[in-house]
Parts: C-alpha cells; structure tokens; sequence
C-alpha cells in the first residue's frame, strides 16, 4: 500500500484528503504499478507560477506539476493549482472535483514515467487517466 503525504497551503480544496488517498492507489494500480508514496500539495496561484517559472520558464500559473525521484518507494512530489483547477472545471464545464481527480491522476501518471511528447505516449496515459477518472467519478 501507497502512503500519501498531504500538504495544503490554500484555504479550501474541491477534494478530500481521502479521496486523494484513493486516487493515487488506484491510479498506481491501473498503471500496473507497485504501490509507492507520494507527496501531494494543493497549493495557490502565486507558489504554483514561482514553480512554473523556476522549472519550467514560464511565468503563469499551471494545473499540476509532477517532480519525480529515483527512489522505488517514493515516487516524488505533485503540486497541484487550486484555483487554476477551478477555472479550468468552469472553462470544460465539469465539476471541480472532477478536474481536480483528473490533475492528480495526470500527475501521479507523469512521476510513474508516462509522458505526452509523441501521439503514441500521449494516447497511452490519456487512456489510463480517463479510465481511473470514469472510475472514480
């Protein structure tokens, strides 16, 4: 079994820490993957474009990003944006908890080595998201 470390540093979050539980290990499960920990942080717009910036160049607020380890049992670190997740759910029309399960999933996904470079990557973690998603939600 998983363990999941859980940081929060925004007032209110669309998902439970249960909930978020659930998502990683079955996210795991359906990649056929050995269950491994993960640390989860629902952070704001502000840490969220510091991150972006720092490691990615770009100075705006992202929905997740994934920062994997080499550890077996320990899998790394997902940020996740709270509020960009509430205007991505308004934009698709989707519940944001629904946004918010496909985030986490997206990146729980990105520290297990999928990725979205090439139409064949892309196809095979957007098939494993989607399925823990109808599954979940």
């Amino acid at each position: 079994m998983c363990m999941v470390t859980y940081y929060q540093t925004v007032k209110k979050i669309p998902i439970s820490v249960v909930d978020i539980d659930r998502v990683v290990s079955m996210t795991q499960k359906m990649a056929q993957r050995r269950p491994a920990d993960v640390s989860v942080h629902m952070i704001g717009d502000m840490r969220m474009t510091k991150l972006n910036a720092q490691y990615r160049g770009k100075s705006y607020p992202t929905d997740v990003l994934s920062f994997p380890t080499d550890d077996a049992y320990d899998l790394g670190d997902i940020f996740i944006c709270v509020p960009q997740i509430i205007r991505q759910s308004k934009r698709f029309g989707i519940t944001a908890k629904e946004e918010c399960v496909r985030m986490l999933v997206h990146g729980v996904l990105h520290l297990l080595g999928y990725d979205h470079q090439t139409t064949r990557e892309t196809n095979k973690m957007f098939d494993i998201q989607e399925r823990v998603v109808r599954k979940y939600i």
